[in-house]
């Protein structure tokens, strides 16, 4: 079996159930933060809807810096509405899916590296940066998120069974 056909199904089913909780985001809550040093609501879901944008990045490209020498770093998405963060999230995964289906294993165990001002943050094979520098990161924001809408008295979904406010069975 190809790495790609058993990472596309868990792939499909993440992004479906993160889909969802971005949905639940409420259009006037974009700015608000649990704390001085977190995220805005709306810069944890542009973050979220970006993460895959990085898919694509990864298999196509050997490295990646951050921030490269004189030229200008990386620079966020701003935020201006929901639907905007849900265009994105969308584009994005159509994108990496695209990019994950038309992978070979050789490839996909080949380095890749992501470099800041030059200089090496992590350096793995590719099928490594996707699971645990982009899907797992994306899990891990999704979460987040969730917490975010609790404390929001939003629904939270259930992603893996049940949740408090939801029972899917």
């Amino acid at each position: 079996m190809n790495i790609r056909e058993m990472l596309l199904p868990e792939f499909d089913q993440e992004m479906a159930k993160t889909r969802i909780t971005l949905e639940r985001i409420p259009e006037d809550k974009l700015a608000w933060k649990p704390h001085e040093k977190s995220f805005s609501l709306g810069d944890l879901a542009m973050h979220i809807a970006n993460i895959n944008s990085w898919t694509a990045l990864t298999i196509n490209n050997e490295i990646f810096d951050m921030a490269p020498p004189g030229a200008p770093p990386f620079q966020k998405p701003k935020v201006n509405s929901l639907d905007e963060i849900l265009a994105v999230f969308d584009k994005n995964v159509i994108s990496a899916r695209e990019a994950i289906a038309k992978s070979s294993n050789d490839h996909l165990l080949k380095v890749w590296t992501l470099l800041s001002g030059g200089k090496t943050i992590l350096s793995l094979p590719r099928i490594a940066a996707l699971r645990g520098f982009i899907l797992n990161h994306s899990i891990h924001h999704r979460a987040q998120l969730g917490v975010y809408l609790r404390l929001n008295n939003v629904p939270v979904p259930a992603i893996y069974g049940r949740s408090a406010d939801e029972n899917p069975f």
